[in-house]
């Protein structure tokens, strides 16, 4: 879900440190939210990434400007987020997000990633923020949307005219494009390489194709011979549509049967032997077949626009005093 994209903070609420009579104060409140506060320590912590990634980033004039306005909009998201945890408990939701969730979310994008936890780590550090912040991203926006999903989502209906209007208005978006599923095995030229070597590698690769012919898989020999992507895959590239690669390949590719080998095609890079294992035909896309697609669409947009008016309504109802 969309919502997913808009991150807030969770911010505990502390006391203000205790210090003796006379002593000086070493931490002040930012925000008063109900009967809870957001401190000055709280806030400068939360904050901190984002004002690295500005100030790494960020080389005009008017920074401190910048950084100021920055500011402002992060204190009004960890006000609202501390809204929706004291609306939480008070709709008596006893909502409880468990590490194991959070983990769950993180592994998740370790695995789209290939990525280790030493890496992720470190790839979150070169972004401006640790571990810790993103579990308390992921915890704070798991709350939300259990608590949107009562108060807002069960109110969102989407209806068949909703769709089909949207349909008729976006049509361009679901032209599909013609395209092929390609395997190939690849042999490159040199730089710089004379006639009598390119001949040699255009014999080699005329040789392959026979192979091929003779009955040899065309997968094993793409992965021993190929010097192309997806070689490794048994020289499958995926689907490919017209425009988007070398012409002398392509005007082969779209006119060659299923399953039929190429001739040797050479090109400025070398020489290619290619079968089409798929195709996909260009028209516009069924409407039943992206219904499920445009409805998430004009649902996010109202989930948006209904948790706009909610916690509009929210903060009306609360004490906020801005410090800051």
């Amino acid at each position: 879900m969309k919502l997913c994209k808009r991150f807030v903070l969770i911010i505990c609420s502390l006391m203000l440190l205790c210090v003796p009579v006379g002593a000086e104060v070493v931490d002040k409140i930012v925000a008063v939210v109900n009967d809870e506060i957001i401190t000055l320590t709280e806030f400068n912590t939360a904050f901190e990434p984002y004002l690295k990634n500005i100030e790494d980033n960020y080389k005009g004039k008017d920074k401190e400007a910048i950084i100021n306005q920055a500011k402002a909009s992060f204190l009004k998201r960890l006000v609202d987020n501390l809204l929706i945890e004291q609306e939480a408990k008070k709709a008596g939701m006893g909502i409880v997000i468990k590490d194991e969730e959070v983990m769950d979310v993180i592994r998740d994008m370790m695995a789209k990633k290939k990525s280790n936890m030493e890496d992720f780590k470190k790839n979150l550090a070169r972004e401006g923020t640790s571990l810790e912040s993103l579990k308390k991203d992921i915890r704070s926006q798991m709350m939300r949307i259990r608590l949107l999903r009562r108060e807002i989502k069960s109110k969102v209906i989407v209806s068949d005219e909703e769709i089909g209007e949207y349909y008729n208005k976006n049509r361009q978006d679901y032209e599909g494009k013609e395209a092929v599923r390609l395997k190939q095995i690849f042999l490159a030229i040199p730089a710089k390489a004379d006639k009598k070597t390119k001949a040699k590698i255009k014999e080699e690769a005329g040789q392959l194709r026979k192979r091929v012919l003779a009955g040899e898989p065309f997968e094993l020999l793409a992965v021993k011979y190929s010097q192309g992507p997806g070689a490794a895959q048994g020289g499958d590239i995926g689907f490919i549509e017209k425009g988007t690669i070398i012409a002398a390949v392509e005007s082969v590719a779209f006119n060659l049967p299923m399953e039929q080998v190429s001739e040797v095609i050479e090109s400025g890079i070398g020489f290619h032997i290619i079968k089409v294992v798929d195709k996909k035909g260009a028209g516009l896309k069924p409407i039943a077949a992206v219904r499920e697609e445009i409805k998430t669409k004009i649902e996010d947009e109202k989930l948006e626009k209904k948790y706009e008016e909610w916690i509009t309504s929210i903060r009306k109802k609360s004490f906020i005093e801005i410090k800051m």
